[in-house]
């Protein structure tokens, strides 16, 4: 209703679709921020409609969009379903959870393991270690396969994650998102023993206090919550 009245009364920017568009785009991001919604989708609402007014004068032909839409399906696959975005995990994290394992040789699970990027830095730390990521999406899990080539600790696999039983593991590393924690807590719950570790990167569980939470160093300061599955201990935050 807001953006029909602005049409009606500044005519003129009927006849300048793109600078109508950044202004609608503008509004948009304005109350998404107004609403408290994520930061990305700031950006999303700032440039959809400009995009499209530029994608329209540029007549690209329809197989291009095409492509795009099968690419993006590759690569994100069914986020609608699992509620999981792709989050990728960086080398800072990589460390400090290298830090957290226990001194002897232990095995990992990344639960959406995205690129495989973050394994391959655990495997190169660890080499005693024996690393397992599963991913969902088809062209992650191809490239983690093809950057983890070389490393014979890392092992990717292509799947649902919530199939993968979590008992023959001693640590489990997650980077989902708000949605399915309580999901996560359930299945940590049901099948990992009581003094294994279970480590959330930045969406605590609901309900549930940490028995650590690390604050690190990287430039978003990611934080990582630390369980012990049947435990609700707590200790204060450490940088």
């Amino acid at each position: 209703m807001a953006f029909s009245l602005i049409y009606i009364s500044y005519r003129p920017l009927l006849q300048m679709p793109l600078p109508a568009a950044v202004l609608q785009g503008l509004c948009a991001a304005f109350i998404s921020y107004k609403f408290g919604a994520p930061r990305w989708w700031w950006w999303i609402n700032l440039a959809f409609m400009p995009l499209v007014v530029v994608a329209l004068a540029l007549q690209i032909p329809p197989l291009w969009y095409l492509g795009a839409f099968v690419l993006c399906l590759l690569v994100f696959w069914r986020t609608d379903k699992s509620r999981v975005p792709l989050y990728l995990s960086n080398a800072t994290t990589a460390e400090a959870v290298a830090a957290l394992l226990p001194q002897q040789p232990c095995r990992l699970l990344d639960m959406g393991c995205g690129d495989g990027r973050f394994l391959r830095h655990l495997a190169i730390a660890r080499p005693d270690c024996q690393f397992t990521g599963i991913e969902h999406a088809p062209a992650t899990w191809l490239l983690a396969k093809l950057i983890n080539l070389g490393h014979s600790n890392v092992q990717i696999q292509y799947g649902n994650l919530w199939r993968l039983p979590l008992k023959e593991f001693d640590v489990v590393y997650a980077f989902l998102s708000p949605a399915p924690m309580l999901q996560l807590l359930d299945k940590a719950r049901q099948e990992m023993q009581a003094d294994k570790l279970l480590i959330s990167n930045s969406f605590p569980i609901p309900d549930q206090l940490a028995t650590q939470v690390l604050t690190l160093s990287d430039r978003r300061q990611t934080q990582l919550y630390c369980y012990k599955p049947g435990l609700t201990t707590t200790s204060k935050p450490r940088n």
